[in-house]
């Protein structure tokens, strides 16, 4: 069946028409989840929402606009209800760096931290819109992201990344040209406020893929080997290596290197590279109790060709969202 095809049957109660006619959007949709609440297991819950109301309201979809835009319209609703009741941080947010590594705080529990994205999640099927696409998923782009007020949020997304005209995005969100270009005005400052001028697409180029290979490479042997001196090589002086939902964090490369050193080698570790937020990722284990254990799921962020950031997620749980789980040796 082709599009219309299927929306005629849908619209008719035939639910394997409006399985076909979602999933073709089912990964677009799933990634502007993400960008409105920080958490793939949110954006997934609000995908599920979102399609359970597209179910309902599809007999009275007029297509006065396309299927795709009207199925925006629904998710960004469901997200800016949850988005106003969830605020997401890094652990830099929740106080000033620590200088003693024998205490990292207790993970401070609720829906608080910024989540990964496992890269399969990512939507860049289009290659015209690709590279933007992969920037609009970055970690510190998405950090960014969660300090804008919900509707901010909402219309930097559908103008800057989904493209829709200032007249479209307000009739997604029933209000005013006006008010949308104001709203975006404001977001674009409060986000490049908190950014830096260099996307990590931006870096990876510079880099190319044999020299993010090459530097990924031994950024994983140094660890492994619990090589102190090597991984500070690879680290900018004003590096910051955040835990969360740990609230401790450091920074500078005397203050990581303490870490390390005291705390993160007490156990071997092995590391397998993975996209995460379109950039580069590792999943961590430890090797403890005598088998292999969740560790982290850890996001390195590039400047100049060295680290400049070491996000490391620390629940196990979120290992599960790229295919692993905690099931000892394997």
């Amino acid at each position: 069946m082709d599009t219309d095809d299927d929306l005629t049957a849908a619209r008719a109660g035939d639910e394997e028409a409006f399985g076909r006619l979602v999933t073709r959007h089912r990964r677009e949709l799933v990634a502007h989840c993400y960008r409105m609440l920080g958490s793939p297991q949110d954006a997934e819950d609000a995908l599920q929402e979102t399609l359970l109301a597209a179910w309902r309201g599809l007999p009275g979809f007029e297509g006065r606009s396309s299927l795709r835009t009207w199925l925006y319209r629904v998710a960004t609703s469901v997200c800016l209800r949850q988005a106003r009741r969830r605020p997401r941080l890094l652990s830099p947010d929740a106080g000033p760096p620590r200088t003693d590594v024998a205490d990292l705080g207790e993970p401070v529990p609720g829906p608080v931290w910024l989540e990964p994205l496992p890269g399969d999640l990512v939507d860049d099927e289009d290659p015209a819109t690709a590279y933007l696409r992969r920037e609009s998923v970055e970690l510190a782009f998405v950090a960014a992201l969660q300090h804008l007020p919900a509707t901010q949020r909402a219309v930097l997304l559908l103008r800057e990344v989904l493209g829709y005209s200032a007249a479209e995005t307000a009739a997604l969100l029933d209000t005013t040209p006006a008010s949308v270009n104001s709203a975006l005005q404001r977001a674009r400052a409060a986000v490049a406020a908190r950014t830096s001028r260099s996307s990590q697409q931006a870096e990876l180029a510079g880099l190319g893929a044999a020299g993010t290979a090459a530097l990924v490479d031994r950024f994983v042997v140094a660890w492994e080997r619990a090589d102190v001196p090597a991984l500070l090589d690879l680290l900018t002086e004003d590096v910051r290596f955040t835990m969360p939902p740990l609230p401790a964090w450091f920074a500078g490369r005397a203050a990581v290197g303490r870490f390390l050193t005291d705390r993160v080698f007490a156990t071997p570790w092995r590391l397998t590279p993975v996209p995460v937020n379109a950039s580069v990722g590792l999943l961590c284990e430890q090797y403890v109790d005598g088998g292999w254990r969740p560790g982290s799921v850890t996001v390195l962020g590039l400047r100049s060709g060295q680290v400049g950031w070491i996000a490391g997620f620390v629940d196990p749980a979120l290992h599960r969202l790229f295919g692993t789980g905690s099931a000892g040796d394997r």
